[in-house]
């Protein structure tokens, strides 16, 4: 893992008045976190990552993205908050979390290694499951604030454990 940590600041091109305003909380705040969760997959695809697997659940939690940067397997927590009155959303990844992540990001290795068995399983299809290198992984944060007018914004730091 490289113990270098980079941040990268990104304004999207699109516009992120798509998201719905109406119906509960929490059906706004799910809403507005699949969103956001979109944006990163397109921004990521876009700086040519391969996308390997979103959404992976366990019974200890769940990793949002894992993607593939070169040679190097990143799994990636994907924060979203409609403005960035209360600080950035990244600020919500505390140390216990980002270690949750990283201990996630082991359970996910596990499982791959099993599901390789020929299926394509949840991890996508059997082409992109090459083998991966374990000590190549990364732990990436992506903060993207989703403003009720106007383009998202993408913050993006790299190797936070």
């Amino acid at each position: 893992m490289a113990d270098e940590r980079a941040a990268d600041q990104h304004v999207g091109d699109e516009s992120c008045a798509a998201v719905s305003s109406g119906g509960m909380p929490h059906r706004l705040a799910r809403a507005v976190g699949d969103f956001g969760e979109d944006q990163a997959c397109r921004e990521l695809e876009s700086r040519g990552w391969e996308l390997l697997d979103r959404n992976w659940r366990c019974a200890a939690g769940e990793i949002d993205i894992v993607a593939r940067d070169g040679d190097t397997v990143v799994f990636c927590e994907v924060k979203t908050r409609r403005s960035a009155r209360f600080g950035s959303p990244v600020e919500a990844v505390t140390p216990a979390k980002a270690a949750r992540l990283r201990r996630l990001a082991g359970l996910w290795l596990r499982a791959r290694a099993r599901d390789r068995t020929g299926d394509s399983g949840p991890g996508g299809p059997a082409g992109a499951r090459r083998a991966l290198r374990t000590a190549d992984i990364r732990v990436d944060v992506i903060g993207i604030v989703v403003p009720r007018q106007g383009p998202c914004e993408i913050e993006h730091l790299r190797g936070v454990c």
